[in-house]
């Protein structure tokens, strides 16, 4: 818990700060996603990774796609810097259990609280994701992602507003329960932006042939949410394949047909 008291701050500096952290967070976004979209399809080794271009869909991306999920991502920018805001008005008070001693608990906590966090998150994005794509609540939460057929990693921020409320609401929730050090929290939502940006490249960056690989079973990658954004009712998982293959939503391309 920090030192200082943050609930004597005057009313302004809230919204300041979700704006500043707003900022901050579309910032690293497009440097990640530039980063990667540079790298592996316009730039370094784009033409060493052409053949893993995926061709899941018949359909060209948009000409002002690109445009588009920038914006969306802009937008989903802030709310997530006014759940940071939140979250650090949370732990100051006392709610969550985010330490930054390391004698706190031991070292090999770290790594296990590093896995439940991402197991309960995928637990809870899962059946999120499958409850969004019924057919009355997908207008209002997800139509706007799935706007990107053809994905590239632009499209991994781009969420429609109560998407990104309900992807950022879960976070504070689990830390309510589950003792984290500080440092595994950034790693963790570090590692959030940089699975959403691969899993949406549209390049695959993973060992082939995936089916035949142990980390191609078991983690999402680019093909297998690429094939969620072209056959829609498949492959609903967000870091692991393992709830699609026991509810039987799993899907790979040589699947055939829905």
């Amino acid at each position: 818990m920090p030192d200082f008291d943050i609930t004597t701050w005057p009313w302004w500096v809230w919204p300041a700060a979700a704006v500043v952290l707003g900022l901050m967070l579309f910032g690293r976004y497009a440097l990640l996603t530039g980063a990667f979209e540079w790298t592996f399809r316009t730039g370094r080794y784009a033409e060493r990774f052409a053949a893993r271009r995926l061709r899941l869909s018949p359909k060209p991306r948009k000409d002002d796609q690109t445009k588009r999920e920038l914006l969306m991502s802009f937008y989903t920018s802030f709310i997530f810097g006014a759940s940071a805001v939140a979250m650090l008005y949370a732990w100051h008070v006392g709610w969550l259990k985010i330490y930054l001693d390391w004698r706190e608990y031991p070292l090999w906590y770290l790594p296990v609280s590093l896995a439940i966090g991402m197991l309960v998150h995928e637990t809870y994005y899962y059946w999120l994701h499958r409850w969004m794509h019924h057919p009355r609540v997908y207008p209002i939460l997800h139509r706007g992602h799935h706007d990107s057929v053809v994905t590239s990693g632009w499209t991994s921020f781009a969420f429609d507003p109560l998407e990104s409320v309900l992807q950022a609401g879960i976070i504070p929730v689990i830390l309510l329960v589950l003792p984290m050090h500080g440092v595994v929290l950034v790693l963790w939502l570090t590692l959030m932006t940089v699975s959403a940006i691969v899993n949406h490249l549209n390049v695959e960056l993973y060992p082939m042939p995936l089916e035949k690989t142990w980390w191609g079973r078991n983690v999402i990658g680019a093909t297998h949410h690429g094939l969620h954004h072209t056959r829609f009712t498949k492959n609903y998982g967000l870091y692991f394949t393992f709830w699609d293959r026991a509810m039987g939503t799993e899907v790979w391309p040589d699947s055939g047909p829905d």
